[in-house]
């Protein structure tokens, strides 16, 4: 099998979720780049934030929003540590992020390549290209560790 280095972004997402960690939340990261450069990027925080939606790709979203002033993410990458759930990827259809990159799949609580699998519903507005598996070892290492120390 052939591993491919890890891009910048993920590299980046992967530090966020450490911090994540370090904080007590689910360790999982989110970068949104357009054109290379990072515009926004986010961390898990619903424990510290108390807001079940303080996802990493939500606060990643809303800070790329907020330096292009606009809600639509045309063009912009978003990468993560952990196939999306439901919720972001319904926020990543409504900003019609360009191309998600996700290292680690979620078989329990996933949405894009499983459960309600999101993007292939024909309601779907807005289909991004996915990637998967760039920093699976890594981000899947972290979730690991994370909740065996909680167990």
């Amino acid at each position: 099998m052939t591993r491919w280095p890890i891009p910048d972004p993920m590299r980046r997402a992967l530090e966020l979720a450490r911090e994540a960690a370090e904080d007590g939340e689910v360790p999982i990261g989110a970068v949104v780049t357009r054109y290379g450069k990072v515009i926004g990027e986010g961390r898990n925080a619903p424990r510290a934030a108390h807001d079940p939606t303080a996802h990493a790709e939500i606060a990643a979203i809303r800070a790329a929003a907020a330096t292009l002033g606009d809600e639509r993410l045309t063009g912009c990458d978003l990468h993560v540590t952990l196939e999306p759930c439901a919720m972001c990827a319904g926020a990543i259809v409504h900003a019609r992020i360009a191309r998600l990159y996700y290292a680690a799949p979620d078989p329990k609580g996933g949405a894009v390549a499983h459960g309600a699998r999101v993007f292939d519903h024909p309601q779907c507005l807005h289909r991004p290209e996915v990637y998967a598996g760039l920093g699976e070892g890594e981000a899947a290492d972290l979730l690991r560790g994370f909740f065996r120390e909680r167990r």
